[in-house]
Formats: C-alpha cells, structure tokens, sequence
C-alpha cells in the first residue's frame, strides 16, 4: 500500500447531483427546485421562523411581562465572600476599589452586600447598598456599614 493507489472504500462515497446541465441529464428544466414560487427562484432564503404560511409559533403564543426602565441592578456579593477576602488579604477595610482590585466587582457595577454567610472579622465594608440581614451581621462584630 502506497500514498498514490489509497482510495475509499466501496459505497462511501457518492458522485455528485450535477442539476441544470439539460433535459438528457433528467435534472434539467427547473433543476429539482419543482415548479413556480420563491423557493424556485436563486436568492431565497427563508425568513426566521417561517412555519409554511402557518402562523409562527412566536405570533401564536401571548405577550407577557415588561422590562421596567426604573430598575436598578446591583452586583451582589455575599458576607462569606468578604470574610474569604479578609482572610486572603488581611485588610480590615473594604470598599468598592477593593472588590474591583480582586475581580469580584467591575468598575460600572453597583454594588450590594447580602447576608448569606458568616462574618468573623471585625469589617468597615463600604458599599452602594446593604440587606438588612448584612447589616445586622457585620455591626454584630462590631464593624460598619457605610452606604454609598
């Protein structure tokens, strides 16, 4: 066996529908695109979601919901994460500069603190807002709060 007789098996491969080339070929005429219509014609393409003339399944189902412009959306970061980082870190303050610093906030975000987790470390955390539940937790170890 050399590079220059190596051929495919038998059966895998197919030769190639060759349409349009006339009527002897049996693939002339309208080259297997059937008869009038857009579909016939070079250049269609489908439009999303077109179901044949049926009404698309995005226009039969209801509209629900609305997006309210007033919302304002807050990267959330959990008392466990700054006890991690206190840990790491050693500071006994931490802001928004600090978050950014180590990545868990960018410079855009909004930051809120929440409560989930356990806070060990006496902290000043200052942030752009607090859940109660955060709150309570960080001035219970006799830290502070400081809203933004």
């Amino acid at each position: 066996m050399e590079l220059h007789n190596l051929t495919p098996t038998a059966g895998s491969t197919h030769k190639e529908k060759r349409i349009g080339r006339g009527e002897g070929s049996g693939r002339g005429g309208t080259s297997t695109r059937g008869l009038n219509g857009a579909q016939s014609r070079s250049g269609y393409s489908r439009k999303l979601g077109f179901e044949g003339g049926q009404m698309p399944l995005q226009r039969r189902l209801p509209k629900f919901g609305f997006k309210n412009v007033n919302r304002v959306e807050y990267k959330a970061i959990n008392l466990y994460t700054l006890q991690a980082l206190a840990e790491r870190t050693g500071a006994s303050v931490v802001d928004v500069d600090t978050l950014i610093s180590f990545g868990l906030a960018s410079k855009r975000d909004l930051v809120k603190i929440l409560g989930q987790g356990e806070l060990k470390a006496a902290l000043e955390v200052t942030a752009h807002a607090f859940s109660k539940s955060a709150i309570a937790a960080i001035e219970a170890k006799e830290g502070k709060a400081i809203k933004l």
